[in-house]
């Protein structure tokens, strides 16, 4: 991917606000954004196609977001992974980054806070790409 490509974003979450709110906005700031809120349509759209960044809930039914985002980089290691939930505790987190998420989120966040977080991970995937 050169630098110049749309970054690509899938984010999953069973909250319908959330996917409203974030989809648009992410596709407002020059991201190429799919939305899903169901972990099993997410999970198929991941075997056909890589994304730059991920974003996703960790508390959802069928395939939770840990199983998920070990799905992910097990696919494409250079994805980073960004974790949105409302049921945030230190465990959830610290298992979170042990298995390689770039990011950590508790609901409710500001779409600020995420935009922030997604030019935070952008930036660090230019810089691999450069190096």
């Amino acid at each position: 991917m050169t630098f110049e490509a749309k970054t690509k974003i899938l984010v999953l979450d069973d909250e319908p606000i959330v996917l409203k709110r974030l989809g648009p906005a992410l596709e407002k700031t020059g991201y190429e954004v799919e939305v899903f809120s169901r972990s099993s349509d997410a999970f198929n759209r991941i075997q056909e196609a890589a994304f730059d960044i991920v974003i996703t809930d960790l508390k959802m039914e069928g395939l939770d977001g840990m199983q998920f985002l070990l799905e992910v980089k097990a696919r494409s290691p250079r994805t980073e992974v960004i974790v949105i939930t409302g049921f945030a505790t230190m465990d959830t987190a610290r298992e979170s980054f042990q298995k390689g998420v770039f990011d950590f989120l508790a609901k409710p966040f500001k779409l600020g806070e995420i935009l922030e977080t997604v030019k935070k991970a952008r930036l660090k995937i230019a810089q691999e790409h450069a190096a």
